[in-house]
């Protein structure tokens, strides 16, 4: 653990957030604080608000109404890079790689564009020794080393999900948004990922949004429902299994 860091610490707290798109209330009135040292699970069906809420707390889409703060400084007015700067960093639902380029490459470029150096004009950017040195290092951490030449393209399923997870890494975050990154991962891939996740928790705040339900209770520190934009349950995984709200909304799925 970083010296100095509370172990409890809360990064990211999130006050009342509403997401309104006309009628449409994607998200209404949701509170979630995310700590150092804890996986915050977000679980819901489709439609329930969880991607807008990492949306949201990232900066890609701005609020309708609420706040957010990073180390109790609000960054609701912030925009997404310079969350990012702040020490945010997300994966998406989707692929967001450069497919043409290799793994390396990749994961040199997010480096590079969270530290820019444009006072050292004479040196080629992919001579950046922070970058370089950066990209080495995520690469390692994320187990991509025997395919950091290849074409991110050429990569199977699961290894894009953990290079999308190594590139996030390379901006050096201490909040870690993560969409669903065990999606279309074979079993090997997926505890591969998951002990690389138990690395990363006493030094950062992760929120995780997964649908497999077996990996929430046995992962998660916390948990939270959120049904048709609202955050209807957030603990424990057993008190989100015993709460009647959970039940009713799920139909006994969580059980």
């Amino acid at each position: 653990m970083m010296r100095g860091a509370n172990p409890s610490e809360v990064l990211l707290r999130a006050i009342n957030l509403v997401r309104q798109w006309g009628g449409l209330v994607a998200v209404n009135k949701v509170g979630i604080e995310l700590k150092r040292g804890e996986i915050h699970a977000v679980i819901g069906t489709n439609g329930a608000g969880k991607s807008t809420l990492i949306n949201l707390l990232s900066g890609e889409i701005p609020l309708s109404s609420g706040d957010i703060e990073i180390l109790g400084n609000s960054v609701t007015n912030w925009s997404q890079p310079k969350r990012a700067k702040k020490g945010i960093g997300r994966s998406y639902q989707r692929n967001t790689i450069f497919p043409e380029l290799s793994v390396f490459e990749n994961c040199r470029l997010a480096a590079q564009a969270h530290k820019q150096q444009p006072w050292i004009f004479w040196q080629a950017a992919n001579q950046c020794r922070y970058s370089v040195d950066k990209a080495n290092e995520v690469i390692d951490k994320t187990g991509l080393l025997e395919a950091m030449d290849r074409l991110a393209g050429e990569l199977s399923h699961g290894q894009k999900r953990q290079l999308e997870v190594a590139m996030c890494l390379a901006t050096d975050p201490v909040i870690l948004l993560l969409d669903e990154p065990l999606a279309g991962m074979g079993a090997d891939e997926t505890e591969r990922m998951l002990s690389f996740l138990y690395e990363l928790k006493p030094n950062h705040a992760i929120l995780l949004v997964e649908h497999d339900m077996d990996v929430v209770f046995s992962l998660a520190d916390r948990i939270a429902v959120l049904h048709r934009g609202r955050l209807i349950a957030d603990g424990s995984a057993q008190e989100v299994k015993a709460d009647a709200a959970v039940q009713d909304a799920y139909l006994g799925g969580l059980d």
